[in-house]
Order: C-alpha cells, then structure tokens, then sequence
C-alpha cells in the first residue's frame, strides 16, 4: 500500500483539505485499496480538533465530508512509515526536514510541486482570512491532487 501524508502547520485548514480532496480523487478512480490518505501538523495547537468550520463548509460545497478527520501532530514513525510527505509551504517543510532522519527525507516535499499548470509553489494558509482563501485552497489543492495521483499512478504502476 502507498501512504501519502498531508503536512500543514495546525492540520485545520489545509492539510486536511488535501486529505479529503485527495481521498475524494483516490476513491473516484477505485484505488483506496492502494492508496493509504492521512494528514497532520508541524504544530500540536489543535490536537483531537476537526477541520476549521470554513474548511469544512467550503469542502462540503464542493461535495468533500472533512468531519470525521480530527487534528493530530506529525510523529517521528511518520517519516519511516509514509512513502510520501507532502508540505503545503516552505516553513512546515523546513520543521519536517529539521525532524526527519535523512535516510528518509527525499519522501519529504511541497505538495504544489504536483500541480500542473499552477504557478504558486505554497499553499497559503487561510486561516486569518475570508472565505474566498479557502476557495483558493481548494482550487490549489484540487490541481496538486490530480497531479500527485497522475505521477503515483505512473511511478507504481497502477
């Protein structure tokens, strides 16, 4: 089984809008047998909390549950156990590779850098803003995801 990991700096708002969407474009081609979704965060502010209330309502709209994920922190097994850990910006992916051993930091990476197309190499985090940044989040995470299941697909033959 593949594990991809979604790593933001809470997991409230991005991270675990990246699990949901990506589940969402795991499930739509058949392939959750294969494929093992997760997320977390560099940080532990808000462990055991859902998805912020905007991340869920603007996931919902476009037809994407976030309500039974909960907050957790990335843990040091995560690096041996996940085959891809995917930052949403450059700060939590500096935290991750200063905590990461380094015979498993080439799995650590910034998730936009699946996105065909799109020219930000962040996921900015919208949490001190409006509802049009979790829309911008979405459509981000969107074109990372299909990318990141385009190049899983292609790297292990699925």
């Amino acid at each position: 089984m593949i594990k991809v990991l979604f790593v933001c700096m809470g997991n409230i708002c991005r991270s675990p809008t990246a699990e949901g969407v990506f589940r969402y474009h795991v499930e739509k081609h058949n392939l959750q047998h294969a494929i093992f979704i997760d997320s977390a965060g560099t940080h532990s502010y808000h462990v055991g909390n859902q998805p912020d209330r905007r991340a869920r309502e603007a996931a919902r709209a476009r037809g994407i549950d976030l309500s039974t994920l909960r907050a957790r922190r990335v843990s040091s097994g995560d690096f041996e156990h996940f085959d891809y850990i995917l930052a949403m910006d450059r700060p939590n992916y500096e935290d991750l590779c200063l905590d990461c051993p380094v015979e498993f930091r080439h799995k650590v990476e910034l998730f936009l850098s699946y996105a065909e197309g799109v020219d930000e190499q962040e996921v900015p985090d919208p949490y001190y803003g409006a509802k049009k940044g979790f829309e911008h989040v979405l459509d981000l995470v969107e074109a990372a995801s299909e990318g990141l299941l385009k190049a899983i697909k292609a790297r292990h033959k699925l």
